[in-house]
């Protein structure tokens, strides 16, 4: 290592051994700092998972199936008048409730108006053929 500061500071070519030896340590020091935080991203992601599986909350009651094909849980009856600034029901074709109250909150941002001024009336996925 001497040898080497001193040619770097005098301006003096290296032995080719000492050269390679300087790239493969190089690449050494990277590798294993590399793994090691390799390690380290893994360590973490196996104690956040632990942590989110103890916060998930556990259902006493199973959900009832009905004897459509699918087993499909029945949807709970609306009770009277829609909240105040809803625009009633919407007719959702082959798109899921979460998927429809994304396209419907991107639509509402775009826009640039709030959501309850608004009204869909259905939503459809489209494909092309």
């Amino acid at each position: 290592m001497h040898i080497m500061m001193n040619a770097a500071v005098s301006g003096t070519k290296l032995p080719f051994g000492d050269n390679v030896l300087t790239a493969v340590l190089g690449y050494a020091v990277v590798f294993v700092g590399l793994m090691m935080l390799m390690t380290l991203v893994y360590i973490m992601g196996a104690i956040f998972k632990k942590l989110a599986a103890r916060e998930k909350p556990i259902s006493a009651a199973p959900i009832p199936k009905t004897g459509k094909p699918g087993g499909d849980a029945p949807k709970p009856e609306p009770e009277g008048e829609p909240a105040r600034g809803t625009a009633g029901e919407i007719k959702l074709y082959n798109v899921s409730d979460k998927e429809a109250a994304m396209i419907m909150a991107i639509v509402a941002s775009r826009m640039g108006k709030p959501l309850n001024e608004l009204r869909f009336k259905s939503i459809k996925e489209v494909t092309d053929k």
